[in-house]
């Protein structure tokens, strides 16, 4: 189970972290996010990538592609968890397809998305708890 232990950010100072394989997709989302006001952390298309932009604390949030190039970022997802950082999962695989305990809790989208909802979603896991 995920822990939402998240002090108030404001989504013009959020940082979010991208891990997406797709590298046109991970750029139309970079570029989305940033116009709807929210601040890129990194975009990481690897699981190494990911693990090394988490390391350095500098992610308030997450956009997690559940598969990278056949590679589960659940170690991404557990992570993240470890500092109370949320997440959302954003697959082509529906959430009964997705068998990683570090999945459990998080918000899950499906591929493709709305990204008003992904936007929506990224503020609800941004509020104050």
């Amino acid at each position: 189970m995920l822990n939402h232990a998240l002090q108030a950010v404001s989504v013009s100072s959020a940082r979010i972290l991208i891990v997406e394989d797709e590298a046109m997709l991970a750029y139309v989302l970079e570029e989305l996010l940033i116009h709807d006001g929210f601040t890129i952390a990194g975009v990481a298309g690897r699981l190494e990538a990911a693990l090394d932009i988490i390391a350095t604390g500098n992610c308030d949030a997450a956009i997690l592609d559940a598969n990278l190039a056949g590679t589960s970022s659940a170690p991404a997802a557990t992570a993240l968890a470890a500092r109370g950082v949320p997440f959302i999962v954003v697959s082509g695989y529906s959430p009964d397809q997705l068998q990683e305990v570090a999945f459990e809790g998080a918000i899950h989208l499906q591929k493709p998305c709305d990204i008003n909802a992904l936007t929506r979603a990224l503020r609800g896991l941004l509020k104050p708890r």
